[in-house]
């Protein structure tokens, strides 16, 4: 059977049109950035167009010329600082134009998850993110 193959950019460019046209859109997210909250392979997430972000959103955003789903870390007027949850120290930064869409939901073993939340706890724990997430992967390889 032949099998077509869809790059990354036409997918997300429709998931953009689509969002932009106010309909939901339901992801696979793929990477590790979004541990130990969105989790690759198991998770799914649903995106919605909102018309402004705040500090704890998760949102899809175009950073210069890749796809992220991260959080946002600081908003000052028309600039955004992403991070990944699952990140240590790498950021990026972007426009609010750049913000295609918020999740709105995770799906999490068939369960819809409303509002995934702030991550106030988390963003606090970052000084020791780092310990927190090997304790999680250990934990994840173990099948614990």
């Amino acid at each position: 059977m032949d099998k077509a193959v869809i790059s990354d950019e036409v997918i997300f460019a429709d998931i953009s049109k689509f969002l932009g046209e106010g309909k939901e859109v339901r992801l696979n997210p793929k990477g590790n950035s979004m541990l130990p909250f969105i989790r690759p392979g198991k998770d799914s997430i649903i995106l919605a167009k909102r018309e402004d972000v705040f500090v704890g959103d998760i949102v899809f955003a175009n950073v210069e010329d890749k796809y992220v789903v991260h959080r946002v870390i600081e908003v000052n007027k028309d600039a955004v600082v992403l991070m990944g949850d699952g990140n240590l120290k790498a950021v990026e930064k972007c426009t609010k134009a750049d913000i295609l869409g918020t999740v709105r939901t995770i799906i999490r073993s068939g369960t819809k998850h409303k509002t995934p939340g702030k991550a106030v706890v988390w963003r606090k724990l970052k000084p020791v993110r780092r310990y927190l997430l090997a304790l999680y992967k250990i934990k994840r390889r173990l099948g614990i």
